[in-house]
C-alpha cells in the first residue's frame, strides 16, 4: 500500500427480484476477508499513516432501530462488530462522510475497491462500489486513486489455517451430499430431484448456499459445460455429470462426479470415465509449489490428448500434423482444469504467479463426446503444501467399483 493513502471498502448491494422480494445477501469478499463482517451497509476504512491512532482503522456499520428490528431482526451492535472484526473503532455508516472529511485532506490518495475479477459479470448494473468511486472522485477530484484489488488478489490466494478449515468444512458437506444423492438415483428420476438431495444436506449441515447453481446433467446434457436447468429425466443407460459446490461461512467447495443412472457403468462409459480419472490422478500431481500455471495446463492437455487417442476419438498421425494453434483435442476437451478456490468459487489470483504453498486449486479434466451422448468431468479440491498437495475431497467416492457398490447397497 502506497504511503499516506486511505483504503475504503464497501459491502455489496442487496439485489432485488420483483415487488418487495430480494435475493440472498452475498458480502463483498474483499471486505469480508479483511473484517469478517457479513452484513449489508458496511464500510471499512484503513489509514495506516493517520496522525491519530483512532483513525487508522474504522469500521462503519448500519445503525438499527425498532422498525428494522421488527421487520428484519437484529443487526450488529458496535460491540459485536468490534469483537468479530478486531477493529476497536466502530461508527454508524451515516456518519461516514463527516468522519472521512476530517482525514481526507491529510492523505494523498485513496485505495478503492472494485470487482476486477477476470470473469466479472455486471450486465451494466451500477454497484455499491461504482457509486462510492463516483462519490469520492466528485468529492476529492485532486487526490490520487489506487485499486484495492491489486492488494487483495496478492493476499487472498494464500489461505490461512482457519480458511483451510472452512474450505474443508464446505468440502465435507459436499461429500455428505454426494453420498445422499447416490442413494436416490434411479431410472426416470428427474435431475432436479437429485439437486434437491444436495440441497437437503447443504441446509442440514449449516451451509450458507450452493456455491453455484448445481449442474445435474444426464446423458447428452453433460456435453454442455454450464448446463444447469436440471429439468430433464435421467434415462436408464445414461450417465449423469454432477458439478456442485457448497458455500460454508462464505468459503466454497467445487467438485464434480459422474455416475450411471442404473447403477452400473456401460463398457464405453467405463472407458471414458477411466480415461478422465487417469488425467485427474496424474494431472493433480502437477499441482505443487513452483509450478507455472500455463505449463500445468499444457501438460494436462497432453494427458487428455493421449487418452483421446486411446479412446479412438483422435488419430495420432493427425495430431502429429495438426495446426498447433488449433489443437484437435479441443473438439472433446475445451476448458481449463485448475482455478483458485476460496471466497469465490473462481477465486482471485493472477495465473501468471507460480503455484505456492497455501493456495487451493481445483483439478477438473473432462472429455465430452456429443455424438455418443457422453460427457465426463471429474473434479477435486487441492490444498498446496510444501511437498505437493492434499486432496480436501478425498472422501468423496470416485473409483468405479466404489460408486457402483454404493449405488447398489
Amino acid at each position: 500500500m502506497i504511503s499516506n493513502t486511505i483504503a475504503v471498502l464497501s459491502s455489496n448491494d442487496i439485489k432485488h427480484t420483483n415487488a418487495d422480494d430480494v435475493m440472498g445477501f452475498a458480502q463483498n469478499n474483499d471486505l469480508f476477508y479483511l473484517s469478517g463482517i457479513d452484513q449489508e451497509d458496511t464500510l471499512l476504512l484503513v489509514y495506516p499513516d493517520a496522525y491519530k491512532t483512532e483513525n487508522r482503522e474504522i469500521l462503519f456499520i448500519k445503525e438499527t432501530n425498532e422498525h428494522i428490528k421488527i421487520w428484519e431482526g437484529d443487526k450488529l451492535t458496535k460491540e459485536q462488530a468490534s469483537a468479530i472484526s478486531g477493529i476497536q473503532r466502530v461508527e454508524w455508516i451515516h456518519d461516514f462522510e463527516k468522519i472521512v472529511q476530517l482525514m481526507a485532506f491529510e492523505a494523498d490518495g485513496f485505495y478503492l475497491g472494485h470487482n476486477e475479477h477476470i470473469k466479472r459479470v455486471t450486465y451494466n448494473q451500477q454497484t455499491q462500489q461504482d457509486r462510492y468511486i463516483q462519490w469520492f472522485k466528485e468529492k476529492y477530484p485532486l487526490h490520487q486513486y489506487h485499486r484495492v484489488a491489486k492488494i487483495t488478489r496478492q493476499l487472498r490466494p494464500i489461505k490461512s489455517e482457519e480458511e483451510v478449515k472452512l474450505l474443508q468444512k464446505a468440502a465435507d458437506i459436499s461429500i455428505k451430499g454426494f453420498h445422499r444423492l447416490l442413494k436416490n438415483v434411479r431410472p426416470d428420476c428427474m435431475e432436479y430431484e437429485l439437486e434437491s438431495e444436495l440441497t437437503y444436506e447443504l441446509i442440514k449441515n449449516g451451509g450458507t448456499r450452493h456455491a453455484f447453481k448445481p449442474i445435474i446433467a444426464s446423458g447428452a446434457n453433460a456435453c454442455a459445460l454450464h448446463y444447469n436447468t436440471n429439468h430433464n429425466s435421467c434415462k436408464d443407460g445414461d450417465m449423469i455429470l454432477i458439478d456442485f459446490g457448497v458455500c460454508y461461512a462464505n468459503y466454497n467447495s467445487d467438485t464434480t462426479r459422474c455416475i450411471p443412472v442404473n447403477g452400473k457403468f456401460s463398457t464405453r462409459q467405463k472407458e471414458v470415465y477411466t480415461a478422465v480419472l487417469h488425467c485427474l490422478k496424474e494431472g493433480s500431481k502437477l499441482l505443487k509449489p513452483g509450478t507455472i500455471h500455463a505449463e500445468y495446463e499444457k501438460q494436462m492437455a497432453s494427458l487428455v490428448e493421449e487418452q483421446l487417442i486411446q479412446l479412438g476419438l483422435l488419430d495420432a498421425h493427425a495430431i502429429a500434423n495438426q495446426d498447433p494453434n488449433k489443437p484437435l483435442y479441443k473438439k472433446y476437451f475445451m476448458h481449463g482444469t485448475a482455478h483458485h478456490l476460496g471466497l469465490d468459487v473462481h477465486d482471485v489470483g493472477l495465473y501468471s504467479r507460480t503455484i505456492e504453498e497455501g493456495m487451493v486449486f481445483t483439478c477438473e479434466p473432462g472429455i465430452y463426446i456429443p455424438e455418443e451422448g457422453i460427457g465426463c468431468r471429474l473434479e477435486n479440491d487441492y490444498l498446496i503444501t510444501a511437498t505437493g498437495n492434499i486432496n480436501l475431497t478425498a472422501q468423496m467416492p470416485i473409483e468405479i467399483d466404489e460408486i457402483e457398490q454404493l449405488m447398489h447397497s
